[in-house]
């Protein structure tokens, strides 16, 4: 090794900027098992106190971009693009957008994630249908892409190994909450795909792992100054995560919800308008911008109209229906919850707000979340929300109802959902679901 760990760790820690060969062989030495956790750990733990320059966060994503495989989509034509999201609770728009897109005749690549914490995962979502397999090696990736438009996998090994490593270390160093770790760490991974452009859902709120509007864009503004630094296009949405996304937060129930967008059908709540209609109305905004960057539309606007009509006419579901095809998945077959339990309001008022990471916590309970990568998801697990910010409810009025096959554990997150609700006075006005656009 041409350097002493112990001396990039000391420039670090004194705030010295480090060079991008000096980045480079630290990851790499720790990929290789050269360098050992504590001294990682020691590196995280400066950077976190220090932060890092955009020309060094830049350097850290080259390295753990180039630990592993850049997939190549040379021979799939077209413009390549994939959405990102920070994550939320409720939130299924890759499982809308990405038929929507691809049908439109844009390749998507999409190398997805598991829920960790409050958050959920596309792929515990799509393997809560029967048979759908999520495995593929690079080359079938390339070649399902190449065929169909679309295809989902998860990280594999050969796709960033370095970030894989310091993601799990991060997790159990207290360093999860540094903005350059943060943002090398999803673009590493986001570059690897091969993309030509990448649109952000970053978000914000009581659900968001960015708390307030400014925190998110942020951190919106330093993934894209990396996507940029790399010649991609790149758009950034900032929305709202104060309160859960759509109809359902747990896995079969979350498709369930996304089926039923994509056949076009209604859910009337009690405060009288379809409770998919924020799933349903993100997906088309982020896919509109996913084919602005891929040159379908010349305006925000005209893409918007051609994301409406794939998912109007049916071409969206219809491509949906291909995707699970050439994953294995049987719709058909999508498991029902065997019990449900209903939470009351305890007053009448206005929803005021909800603690939208209790919530999330509440689906960890019930085994729709994992607290850590070892647990075992149970797929039709979930919650349903029967009221948004700003609806009236009278007390008695039913405002979540839990699902599962686990009575006991259905009852166990009772009393955190009880407490995850706000109703008081006086009326309040409905918050916009997208606060801004950067592009």
């Amino acid at each position: 090794m041409a350097f002493l760990p112990a001396e990039i760790i000391k420039a670090k820690r004194n705030g010295r900027e480090l060079s991008y060969d000096e980045i480079n062989e630290f990851i790499l030495g720790y990929a290789r098992g050269q360098i050992p956790d504590y001294q990682m750990s020691a590196l995280l733990m400066a950077t976190f106190f220090k932060g890092m320059t955009t020309e060094e966060t830049l350097s850290l994503t080259k390295a753990m971009l180039h630990s592993g495989e850049v997939v190549d989509f040379s021979s799939v034509p077209g413009f390549k693009v994939d959405k990102h999201s920070t994550g939320g609770v409720g939130d299924k728009t890759s499982l809308i957008l990405g038929p929507i897109v691809a049908a439109a005749g844009v390749p998507v690549p999409m190398i997805s994630g598991r829920g960790l914490g409050h958050t959920g995962g596309t792929l515990d979502k799509l393997e809560s249908i029967p048979g759908f397999n999520t495995q593929k090696s690079l080359p079938e990736f390339v070649e399902l892409v190449r065929k169909h438009a679309i295809c989902f996998i998860g990280q594999t090994k050969e796709i960033c190994p370095a970030d894989k490593k310091i993601y799990a270390l991060r997790d159990v160093t207290a360093t999860v909450e540094s903005l350059p770790l943060i943002c090398a760490s999803i673009m590493s991974k986001k570059l690897a795909e091969g993309i030509d452009g990448l649109v952000l859902d970053v978000k914000f709120g009581s659900g968001a792992f960015m708390k307030t509007p400014a925190l998110a864009e942020e951190l919106a503004l330093n993934l894209m100054a990396i996507a940029k630094g790399y010649g991609k296009k790149v758009t950034s949405l900032l929305t709202n995560m104060d309160q859960p996304l759509g109809r359902f937060a747990g896995n079969s129930l979350e498709v369930e919800e996304c089926v039923a967008i994509m056949k076009n059908e209604k859910f009337m709540g009690p405060g009288g308008y379809d409770l998919y209609e924020d799933t349903r109305e993100l997906s088309l905004q982020l896919s509109a911008h996913m084919l602005l960057l891929a040159g379908v539309g010349r305006t925000a606007e005209e893409s918007y109209k051609i994301a409406l009509d794939m998912l109007t006419s049916g071409k969206a579901m219809a491509k949906f229906e291909e995707l699970c095809g050439i994953h294995g998945g049987n719709l058909k077959a999508l498991p029902k919850p065997q019990h449900k339990m209903t939470i009351t309001a305890e007053k009448a008022g206005y929803v005021h707000g909800f603690h939208t990471e209790s919530i999330g916590i509440a689906g960890i309970i019930i085994k729709a979340g994992r607290a850590q990568t070892t647990d075992v998801i149970a797929p039709t697990a979930g919650i349903e929300f029967h009221v948004k910010v700003g609806d009236e409810v009278k007390a008695g009025d039913t405002v979540f109802t839990l699902h599962g096959d686990d009575k006991d554990l259905l009852q166990s997150a009772v009393p955190l959902l009880k407490s995850a609700v706000n109703i008081s006075l006086p009326k309040i006005a409905k918050p916009s679901l997208i606060l801004k656009t950067l592009s």
